[in-house]
C-alpha cells in the first residue's frame, strides 16, 4: 500500500490515487459524520501522528475529506465512469 499524499488530489478527474484510497475516503466520511475529532481520526484512519506535525496532519485530513465528499457528490459521475473503465481494462 502506498502512503497517503500530504494533500489530496484536486480537480474533476478521478485518479488511480482516488481509486486506491476509496476505503480511506469512506472511513473519513463516516468518522466526520460521527463527529470524530480530526486528531483521533487522522491517527486511526490516515496513520499520521498529529503531535509530530499538527498543521500538516490537519491539512491531510481536511483535503482528503473534501476529496471524499467531492467523489460522492459532484464527482460521482466521473468516479463511476473512471471505475468502470478501470474494471474493463483490467479484465482484458
Amino acid at each position: 500500500m502506498q502512503p497517503l499524499r500530504a494533500i489530496a488530489p484536486v480537480g474533476e478527474i478521478v485518479s488511480d490515487y482516488d481509486r486506491r484510497n476509496l476505503l480511506i475516503y469512506a472511513e473519513l466520511i463516516g468518522a466526520d459524520d460521527a463527529g470524530t475529532d480530526w486528531v483521533d481520526g487522522a491517527s486511526a484512519i490516515l496513520g499520521r501522528d498529529p503531535t509530530a506535525d499538527p498543521e500538516g496532519t490537519k491539512r491531510c485530513w481536511e483535503t482528503h475529506l473534501v476529496r471524499a465528499r467531492w467523489i460522492i457528490g459532484e464527482g460521482l459521475g466521473a468516479a463511476i465512469e473512471a471505475f468502470s473503465e478501470s474494471s474493463i481494462t483490467t479484465e482484458v
